[in-house]
């Protein structure tokens, strides 16, 4: 990810123009991003190119095949990867402006709960009493405040989502990065955790870039969605929610909701027979 000090500025600098103009900044933006692994006639062109802004405070969904660099694309958001080509600029405000869910949780099991989610403020240095108060904050927020003592191996998955998500959300990041964080839940769960974290997102209006395969999951939660192609992933098409801000998850009842769905299944059909094509050649 290029934390560009120059753009930082030049961000603090149109911000005052903006709030005279209302037109938001772009908070991210990727260009000509593209991502290969291996080399030689063993190489592999993952992603790409890719070129995308995101407005700061807006919630995006990327949906796409499977194998199509959607995960890729988010690790080179979060610097977690380099780009083989182009560039992601960040107009960061704060030396860690990046916070990264994973699907498989990512929290220490030698750690209690607490302990994890305050993990990322005390390698940013936070004094401890912070970190505990900020720490105690956010499970009382995700609801799992009277499992601070326990150990993840005693969670059920649902659980552990929760604390991952505390993790991310106290370091207070300006960005946050979720790599289909309720795939391994069941139905259930995953609609408690969508509804949780729509309010949460409606009340903190983050940046947040949202990887997932489910086309319920984006028009839920997302102010835009993204539908990519097979690889190498490049965007077919966005589009907009017909949902304004605040809402619930009753959309799920609207019939422009499954209108939406339908249009959204419609651009992506094609790419996942394509998807699955390719795979089917690789093996």
């Amino acid at each position: 990810m290029t934390t560009n000090s120059s753009i930082a500025s030049e961000t603090r600098e149109q911000v005052r123009t903006t709030d005279l103009s209302d037109s938001p900044l772009p908070k991210i933006v990727a260009d000509g991003v593209e991502r290969s692994f291996g080399s030689g006639k063993g190489s592999v062109h993952a992603l790409g190119p890719m070129d995308i802004s995101i407005d700061e405070g807006e919630f995006v969904c990327i949906v796409g095949p499977s194998g199509c660099g959607k995960s890729t694309f988010l690790r080179i958001v979060a610097g977690l990867l380099p780009p083989s080509m182009g560039k992601v600029s960040v107009a960061a405000k704060s030396a860690h402006p990046a916070s990264m869910i994973f699907q498989d949780y990512g929290i220490y099991p030698w750690k209690t709960v607490e302990a994890n989610v305050r993990f990322g403020l005390d390698v940013q240095g936070v004094r401890k009493s912070e970190g505990r108060r900020r720490a105690r904050s956010w499970l009382e927020k995700m609801r799992i405040a009277e499992f601070a003592d326990v150990y993840p191996a005693q969670l059920s998955g649902g659980m552990r989502q929760r604390v991952s998500i505390a993790r991310a959300l106290a370091s207070e990041p300006e960005i946050l990065l979720m790599d289909e964080p309720f795939a391994a839940l069941d139905a259930q769960l995953r609609t408690i955790l969508q509804e949780e974290l729509l309010e949460l997102c409606q009340a903190e209006r983050r940046t947040v870039l949202f990887v997932t395969h489910s086309l319920e999951e984006a028009i839920i939660l997302g102010d835009r969605v993204v539908v990519m192609s097979a690889r190498p992933g490049r965007i077919l098409a966005e589009r907009r929610s017909p949902f304004p801000r605040p809402r619930s998850a009753a959309v799920r009842d609207a019939p422009e909701f499954a209108a939406f769905k339908a249009e959204l299944w419609e651009l992506l059909r094609d790419e996942v027979e394509a998807g699955q094509g390719s795979a089917g050649r690789r093996s």
